[in-house]
């Protein structure tokens, strides 16, 4: 399990079903055990993976050379993970979904069964006391569960593990962004507003998890746009030094943002940076039918320069009239019918949105910033959707 898991705030299913006394016991064991575990994190983490690769060598070659770039991502994900147990309308799909992408390792039931021996060892080396039977029956009862879960819906699955694509073109946008266009050997089987991860020949074994800017295509290719991140290992290599030719590995399809356009209710979509390639994949979509809902897109960034889809996005809305799109900047000039503010702000001036499906997404950190003050601001949990990966 390598996923690097961010949620912002709880999600909410449109029916929530409540978890049984049991698990909700359970969950509170764990999250107890945790909180007196954190601080520990580096230790627990180098602790983790020495017995890891210790009970299944072979995992070490799921990781990168230099672990030093994984350092506790497993870590934390598993912890997400485990927490969620009492959220199964979020937590089944979620990892059905990771236990499919995950078969591009090679993971088997044996590495599953060393992963959550190694955590559990971890913890109990550092809990010392605070370990107790019912803390490790809870921790072990939840692990069981995630895993058994990935593993039917990877032995379910008959696409491949993964794809193979070559680069076809890569194009400097900025000198910090870039486009780039991939040809898969065979077509890969994603919707509208899915994420895929890949892995680039500069960077083998760091699986970084990209967003597609179009809709399938007839002949398949698919072009995204990446930023290079502070400290991002992929980003920055993919923008600086990715050439024509280049052979990508594409993982399976992950993610469930899309518009329901037979829902009756129209659409709000707030991305901010490159999460923009997100809303794009849908528009491209949706510009294939005649009637749609109406759609509002915030666009958002620090400033102009960051709004670099804008002109297409305009130009796209020139034709198609169910679009609106409203650039917004949080400092510096503006352009005519651009907002000033953050995107939460300039969202949240127009009110609760009821009625309507609100897509976001972009950094965890625009995402938390936004889901929350859009909660305050009296639109429903359960209208809202974002998908909760990081980019690298």
């Amino acid at each position: 399990m390598t996923a690097d898991a961010v949620s912002p705030v709880p999600r909410a299913s449109a029916v929530h079903r409540e978890a049984p006394p049991a698990v909700t016991a359970m969950v509170r064991l764990i999250r107890d055990a945790w909180a007196k575990a954190e601080p520990y994190t580096p230790e627990i983490t180098q602790f983790f993976y020495g017995m890891l690769f210790t009970l299944a060598p072979a995992t070490r070659d799921f990781f990168p050379i230099n672990m030093e770039v994984q350092r506790g991502r497993l870590v934390r994900a598993l912890v997400h993970i485990v927490q969620m147990v009492d959220r199964p309308d979020d937590l089944v799909p979620f990892l059905r979904q990771l236990g499919r992408d995950h078969r591009k390792f090679g993971v088997v039931a044996k590495h599953y069964e060393a992963v959550g021996t190694a955590l559990l060892a971890a913890l109990k080396r550092h809990l010392g006391e605070d370990w107790t039977p019912e803390v490790e029956r809870a921790w072990a009862e939840a692990y069981t569960i995630i895993a058994r879960s990935m593993q039917e819906a990877a032995a379910a699955d008959d696409n491949p593990p993964f794809w193979y694509g070559h680069v076809a073109e890569h194009r400097r946008l900025s000198w910090d962004l870039a486009l780039v266009r991939i040809e898969p050997e065979q077509a890969v089987p994603y919707r509208p507003g899915q994420y895929m991860s890949i892995e680039v020949p500069q960077r083998p074994r760091l699986w970084r998890y990209l967003t597609p800017a179009n809709a399938p295509r007839e002949d398949g290719s698919i072009e995204f746009h990446v930023r290079a991140v502070d400290g991002g290992w992929v980003s920055r290599a993919i923008v600086s030094h990715t050439q024509a030719g280049d052979v990508w590995r594409i993982g399976p399809p992950l993610g469930r943002m899309h518009v329901d356009r037979e829902s009756g209710r129209n659409v709000l979509m707030i991305a901010g940076g490159t999460g923009v390639a997100t809303m794009q994949s849908m528009l491209d979509d949706l510009a294939q039918w005649a009637e749609n809902p109406q759609v509002q897109l915030f666009y958002g960034g620090p400033t102009r320069d960051d709004l670099y889809d804008l002109e297409q996005l305009r130009a796209i809305a020139s034709v198609n009239p169910w679009l609106t799109v409203t650039p917004v900047v949080e400092r510096g000039s503006g352009l005519p019918g651009c907002e000033h503010g953050t995107l939460a702000e300039a969202v949240t001036r127009r009110g609760a949105w009821p009625n309507h499906d609100v897509l976001v997404s972009g950094s965890p950190a625009m995402i938390r910033a936004t889901v929350s003050r859009m909660l305050v601001a009296g639109t429903a949990l359960d209208q809202i959707r974002y998908d909760p990966f990081t980019i690298d």
